[in-house]
């Protein structure tokens, strides 16, 4: 056994056939696993050394302890040059192209990669979970695309995951951030197993006790998660309020479902929760949102990866992001000064200067179909 010390916790298992499964465990619990610049460092070219070694077999991705698997990227760091001043102006831009860099190339590993997405899976952790091979989720797992109550929009492809959501159901989601767990998650495919909270132990036994074949791996595992504990799962939130849910998002415009969402809450409590996160969110995040479900569906993901890249670049130049980090976040008042406060005002010329190319800037993921080449479609469990 190999382990090394850095913000990501790495070691190579032997197995009885005397192959290697790599285990990746985000070592930041009291953050709860926020995704950092020194973790994605650290990942990136471990993948790239997995992928080259005939030697493993297998890729497990996880975070320290039970609470959670990752909160979501460090946003702290990210707007600290918009609020203070300090700091390096560009050092969003040069976070997101590195962390969409991580995401595509999990999507594209050539080899089984699962991530234990027990506990905590929001914003960036959802980037890390959706596009491995094996997305394993926990009677514990919480999960949500938050980032309109920080003045973002679901980026790490979330763009490309939720316009692909059956029922309008990605872009009430997004518009709300409304939290999840495994029951909706199997049901979206956003997951492909569900397994005991417990089960990490045995998993990790049956994985090192297989007789491994490089053709025989994405099978192996799915055997081995055959064979573990699964929870049982009421159901889910969003299926539950799923006809709701197209009722309340069925709106031509984002106008439309804007001026009924702000006349009456749901008489439904989890549904006018939902609607009243909305109606306190970023009114540019909402209009990204709704700009990215209705125009998504039709890209790759690497293509929805570089237009995420400019926009995310483009939030932390403006001026919503910064201030709901630092509402929510930082001073903790959970009262964000919007700019522009309503939707009426944010106009297509404002929306326009978030699609534009940083000043300055290159596109940094032009190259990004060229990691691992092109992926077996098989190699995606679900």
């Amino acid at each position: 056994m190999h382990v090394s010390e850095a913000p990501v916790h790495i070691e190579l298992l032997a197995t009885a056939s005397g192959h290697s499964i790599a285990v990746a465990t985000l070592d930041a619990e009291r953050s709860l696993n926020s995704l950092t610049l020194a973790m994605v460092d650290v990942l990136l070219p471990q993948l790239e050394a997995w992928a080259a070694d005939d030697r493993v077999v297998a890729v497990l991705l996880r975070g320290r302890g039970e609470r959670a698997f990752c909160a979501g990227g460090d946003v702290r760091a990210l707007t600290q040059h918009a609020r203070t001043g300090e700091g390096d102006a560009d050092y969003p831009s040069h976070f997101f192209a590195r962390e969409y860099r991580l995401d595509y190339a999990i999507r594209e590993f050539p080899k089984p990669l699962l991530v234990w997405g027990t506990g905590v899976v929001m914003g960036g952790g959802m980037g890390l979970l959706l596009g491995a091979s094996f997305r394993v989720v926990t009677e514990t797992t919480r999960m949500a695309m938050p980032e309109i109550t920080i003045g973002l929009f679901p980026d790490v492809g979330g763009s490309y995951y939720l316009s692909r959501l059956p029922k309008r159901v990605g872009l009430f989601m997004g518009l709300t951030a409304c939290q999840f767990g495994a029951s909706d998650a199997v049901a979206l495919g956003l997951a492909s197993h569900a397994l005991s909270s417990e089960a990490w132990p045995q998993l990790l036994s049956e994985l090192l006790n297989q007789a491994w074949t490089t053709e025989s791996a994405l099978s192996l595992v799915s055997t081995c998660l055959a064979h573990l504990p699964s929870p049982t799962l009421a159901e889910g939130v969003l299926q539950q309020h799923a006809d709701a849910i197209t009722a309340l998002t069925d709106h031509e415009s984002l106008n439309a479902l804007d001026a009924a969402w702000r006349s009456a809450l749901p008489e439904e409590p989890w549904l006018a929760k939902a609607v009243q996160a909305y109606r306190s969110g970023s009114p540019t995040s909402a209009a990204l949102i709704w700009q990215q479900w209705q125009s998504s569906g039709s890209l790759s993901l690497a293509e929805v990866f570089r237009t995420e890249w400019v926009l995310s670049s483009q939030c932390a130049r403006h001026p919503d992001f910064p201030e709901g980090v630092r509402a929510l976040l930082i001073d903790k008042d959970q009262s964000p000064h919007w700019q522009p406060a309503q939707l009426a005002d944010v106009s297509p010329q404002w929306l326009a200067a978030h699609y534009a190319m940083p000043a300055g800037m290159t596109q940094p993921l032009a190259d990004l179909e060229e990691t691992f080449g092109s992926r077996d479609p098989l190699a995606r469990e679900g």
